[in-house]
């Protein structure tokens, strides 16, 4: 069976370890008290500390971007990451960070992918639908990906994880299933994001809403408590996936702990 692990960092900022690949997630690097700058005016203040510093993560292969907000790209991600490193996210963010000087930026379009060999294995990389904001919230933030990545080993089926990226829940996020395939493992961005009374990321109810229309064997879910815009806790998602009876198997990780992204792996789960 080939080795997938997730670390948590903080925030929506996770290493995946998918057989040879490492991929960083969303890097946000700010420490406990400093501000973050979500756009339009809007900053949020940390309320944790990362895991790690910049300095102190493993070799990369690229780095995945849901969207460019301060508290998924912050100053210090783009002071002190390696600019040669490739980096995926939405168009409009690869062109800002091209002029920024990461010179291997890429935007995908919606289902538009890209795949990396290594040793025999194949990672593919697609975008998939998100949407940060509906109505008069969509003027307050950016565009947003999620995004499937899907390992291929010479020796097993198609392991595939998907990051939700800042989006709210839809009944049109079932095409990822249906054009995808199924989900082993799903990376969920929760919080219920507040901004100017409006809720631009899934709180507990639209989390739990996802887990049963997309049937992920196992979730993982982060952004819930970094910053003071985050009104939806952690806890009031696992009670309400418990009330439920969501099938998906959850697995809580501290920041600073690593969990298996494998289906039958019993470890790490709540």
């Amino acid at each position: 069976m080939v080795s997938a692990t997730l670390e948590f960092v903080g925030t929506a900022t996770t290493i995946l370890r998918l057989g040879p690949f490492t991929i960083l997630t969303d890097p946000n690097f700010l420490h406990r008290g400093q501000r973050a700058y979500l756009g339009k005016g809007f900053f949020s203040t940390r309320l944790t500390e990362p895991s790690r510093r910049v300095k102190d993560l493993p070799a990369l292969d690229l780095v995945v971007l849901s969207h460019l907000h301060g508290d998924h790209f912050d100053r210090t991600a783009r002071a002190e990451l390696d600019r040669s490193l490739p980096v995926l996210s939405t168009t409009s963010a690869a062109d800002r960070l091209r002029k920024w000087g990461f010179e291997n930026a890429a935007g995908l379009a919606t289902w538009e992918s890209t795949s990396y060999e290594d040793a025999g294995h194949r990672l593919s990389v697609r975008a998939v639908p998100g949407q940060h904001g509906k109505g008069v919230a969509r003027a307050l933030v950016p565009p947003v990906m999620g995004t499937v990545l899907e390992l291929e080993s010479p020796d097993g089926q198609p392991l595939r994880v998907y990051v939700s990226g800042d989006t709210l829940y839809s009944p049109t996020l079932a095409q990822i299933t249906e054009r995808c395939g199924p989900v082993d493992a799903a990376v969920v961005h929760l919080g219920g994001t507040r901004l100017l009374g409006l809720t631009v990321t899934m709180d507990d109810r639209q989390g739990a809403d996802l887990l049963q229309l997309l049937t992920p064997r196992v979730a993982v879910p982060v952004h819930y408590d970094d910053y003071g815009v985050f009104k939806s806790p952690l806890s009031a998602f696992v009670d309400t996936c418990g009330r439920r009876g969501v099938a998906t198997q959850l697995r809580v990780v501290r920041r600073g702990e690593t969990v298996s992204l494998q289906p039958d792996y019993d470890g790490g789960s709540t």
